[in-house]
């Protein structure tokens, strides 16, 4: 058995990014001979006051512990065969740690799947905001012999600083999303799904689904998944805590899944999760064209496409009045992430990159 260390910054089954670029990968590798390690910073303990306003001993003990846990995996660093960084190694803006790890004589393969190079905090963290150094993730990837990008836009940027880029696009284990069987309900429900981090997203939504609410009045609701918090009584919305345990099921209940985005910079790094997941479903999905939700989507076909208010609302009006169209849309959705993004398709490739870099 070959060792890969997995150096990141949560637990299993924490983060999206984590689950979706390599968590689900981790029995495959182990059956192809691949024995894999995660070394992550934040347990449960730490994650329930990390991303919340105060607690300042608490965070500092946290950053400590931190130290410590990275500073035993730079000393333990040669006994792998493989080092596997996670966007990044350590929670502030430095690369000590990655510098340390690269330095050992292991090959690195770094993986990143949002525009990190762009400032972004937290709210709960936005004081703290001068510890996060964006330009660090450029440096990473110079230090790293080979990075696996989630799309283009992402693929380009990491290029200017290493020429061993590859993209692995972000993925869905369809062992675990079953196609929901298609229904032609009285009642068809609009759905987003997220994080408190993102809910401003949805906040984009907002006026085009006003209109449709004031057109198709009850044969439509509303459904938001990932904030507890959220409430709109004009449109009849209170949000839904993310479970990892009933996501799947909140999921199942849309029949037309949406994904506003902004287009910016921010945006264009993003990997099309969302869109992916209620495609995997079988649901009919529409995003904005930003980023690689335009390669994802082929309009009309696979999903839809939209920018403007006006246009979200007729595209949407159409997945409503047509029951053919949504199932078209659908069905053909849940073909094109079984072709280009689940497991299956890609599993292998983790395993020839590994092998490229461990037989040297």
């Amino acid at each position: 058995m070959k060792k890969v260390l997995i150096v990141t910054a949560h637990r299993l089954n924490r983060a999206p990014n984590q689950r979706f670029r390599f968590e689900q990968y981790l029995d495959f590798l182990k059956s192809k001979g691949y024995e894999c390690e995660v070394s992550f910073l934040l347990d449960e303990k730490a994650d329930a006051v990390f991303y919340k306003p105060g607690h300042l001993f608490n965070k500092l003990m946290i950053l400590l512990k931190s130290v410590l846990v990275r500073w035993k995996d730079v000393q333990r660093a040669k006994q792998f065969d493989l080092i596997f960084i996670c966007r990044e190694a350590f929670l502030t803006g430095t690369t000590y740690f990655e510098k340390q790890l690269s330095s050992a004589g292991v090959p690195v393969v770094y993986d990143f799947d949002d525009a990190i190079w762009h400032f972004d905090v937290s709210e709960a963290n936005k004081k703290f905001g001068w510890l996060k150094n964006p330009e660090k993730t450029s440096k990473i990837i110079a230090m790293a012999d080979l990075i696996f990008a989630g799309n283009q836009y992402l693929a380009n940027y990491a290029s200017q600083f290493n020429k061993n880029v590859t993209i692995i696009p972000t993925t869905i284990d369809l062992n675990d999303y079953q196609q929901v069987p298609f229904k032609n309900s009285d009642v068809i429900c609009i759905g987003w799904s997220g994080s408190i981090t993102t809910i401003r997203h949805f906040e984009m939504a907002v006026p085009f689904l006003k209109v449709l609410k004031a057109k198709y009045g009850d044969k439509i609701k509303i459904k938001v998944i990932g904030d507890a918090s959220y409430r709109n009584d004009e449109l009849s919305i209170e949000g839904i805590a993310w479970k990892k345990e009933t996501e799947l099921a909140e999921l199942s209940e849309i029949d037309i899944g949406i994904m506003p985005l902004p287009d910016d910079e921010w945006a264009k790094g993003k990997c099309g999760l969302k869109g992916l997941q209620y495609m995997a479903l079988g649901m009919a999905t529409i995003m904005s064209p930003v980023g690689v939700n335009s390669d994802i989507i082929q309009d009309g076909e696979n999903g839809m496409l939209a920018t403007e208010v006006d246009e979200w609302v007729e595209k949407i009006s159409a997945l409503i009045d047509d029951a053919a169209l949504r199932e078209k849309c659908a069905v053909n959705g849940r073909k094109t992430v079984e072709e280009k993004y689940s497991v299956e398709a890609i599993k292998t490739d983790y395993v020839k990159h590994f092998t490229s870099l461990t037989s040297k």
